[in-house]
């Protein structure tokens, strides 16, 4: 064994519970475990990060990881942590969706032939020819109504309304659990803290149908010192995908992170050592300013979510809005990194014609900028000759010269009035 996993997630402060015997099995022999993932959209977010470093470190310990993709349970809908019940998918967005998670799942873990190689399976290989008769009868009679009607998740249900559906989920994750015991080995199942009844209701099956020992192990659900939902932002969910959100909208999500947040995520989605994880936290304690922590957490997620170039685009980007740069840098953007760092600010559409035969660049700024970065010539010179205008990151220095910008993107112009004031002018 490469370390001891339980330890792994005692001191990275995420492990919530644990069944006991667990550690033991993990100790006598390398043990296949698994997590399963709903596709219920065709990419994962970063709420299901933690579950995927679980993964992560029990392959690093020597043991054998199975993502389960639930293109079965997705059909179902779990109850566990939800308030209502969430809209059922058709097969075939389900098989759209398990194949965009499927791909992201092999950026961290290792697939392959060795004796912990990772492995991916989907519930509905199994569930698709189970009819229903034959499930009641072979899994329905080895778990009481009692039984499932104590599980927290069912319990938080009844008032608002619960439907059948939802209520046998956990006999079906259940079942995921005793078809992996039987068929892959797997003896252990991990997953979210709101996922334990399901969890210990899969052991008691293997218990009583399959006379077998199977173990459970959860993790603390993330949550964010100032109390509002890790993973979401305005704009909705963190996405993995580079089509949902940018590189640089991931990265800085991570680099924005408050203090405390930093000290706990910097545990929870990186691979770094306690040793280096303790000097930072030092060092980070002693200079705060300098966001070292943040720095840190949002270079290695950045990375090994997307690539070390979307990392060295996106830290370029943060530059150009929040420290020096160039005009090269900047040009080196491609136009959906640039409307990303510049979503928001004020924006004139000008036809390329117009901007041809703009006579000087005061002009551009005011009456042909329908006014919108400065309101007249006058209050425009005065600011340039200031040395407070900048076009493309190039400092304005005559007021009557014509701009012959070259165009970013071939239709963008960035103008930079003061510190932190910044326009977009948009030909077409």
């Amino acid at each position: 064994m490469n370390k001891n996993f339980v330890e792994e997630l005692r001191w990275r402060g995420m492990l919530h519970d644990i069944m006991p015997g667990t550690e033991e099995q993990l100790a006598k022999e390398v043990t296949s475990g698994y997590i399963g993932f709903d596709p219920t959209a065709d990419s994962l977010h970063i709420g299901h990060l933690a579950q995927i470093m679980i993964l992560l470190h029990f392959q690093k310990a020597g043991h054998k990881p199975f993502a389960l993709v639930g293109g079965a349970t997705g059909m179902v809908g779990d109850p566990s942590g939800k308030s209502a019940e969430r809209n059922l998918l058709s097969e075939e967005v389900l098989n759209h969706n398990i194949v965009g998670v499927k791909k992201q799942l092999s950026n961290f873990l290792e697939f392959g032939s060795g004796a912990n190689a990772a492995e991916m399976v989907n519930n509905y290989d199994w569930f698709k020819e189970f009819r229903f008769l034959d499930f009641i009868r072979d899994v329905g009679k080895h778990i009481t109504v009692n039984y499932m009607m104590s599980k927290d998740s069912v319990q938080k249900r009844l008032e608002s309304g619960l439907s059948f559906t939802e209520f046998t989920y956990q006999l079906v994750q259940g079942y995921d659990f005793y078809w992996l015991y039987q068929n892959k080995n797997c003896k252990l199942q991990m997953g979210g803290s709101d996922q334990w009844g399901n969890i210990v209701t899969g052991t008691e099956l293997i218990r009583r149908k399959a006379n077998g020992e199977a173990f459970a192990l959860t993790t603390k659900l993330i949550t964010k010192a100032d109390g509002t939902k890790f993973g979401k932002t305005e704009g909705g969910n963190v996405w993995l995908d580079p089509e949902k959100t940018s590189p640089y909208k991931f990265y800085q999500y991570w680099l924005n992170v408050s203090d405390e947040d930093a000290v706990n995520f910097i545990k929870i989605f990186t691979m770094l050592g306690k040793e280096e994880i303790d000097s930072l936290i030092a060092d980070h304690s002693q200079a705060p300013h300098l966001r070292k922590l943040q720095q840190t957490l949002a270079k290695d997620i950045t990375i090994r979510v997307h690539s070390v170039q979307d990392y060295e685009v996106a830290l370029k980007a943060s530059s150009i809005l929040f420290g020096n740069s160039t005009t090269e840098d900047l040009a080196s953007l491609d136009e959906s990194t640039l409307l990303n760092v510049f979503e928001g600010v004020p924006q004139v559409t000008i036809s390329k014609e117009v901007y041809a035969s703009t006579a000087t660049v005061t002009d551009l700024l005011s009456e042909v900028s329908q006014g919108i970065i400065f309101t007249s010539k006058g209050e425009a010179r005065k600011m340039i000759q200031g040395g407070g205008v900048s076009i493309n990151k190039e400092k304005v220095v005559d007021t009557n010269a014509k701009p012959t910008y070259t165009l970013l993107q071939n239709k963008y112009v960035l103008v930079q009035k003061g510190k932190k004031n910044y326009y977009l002018i948009c030909l077409q």
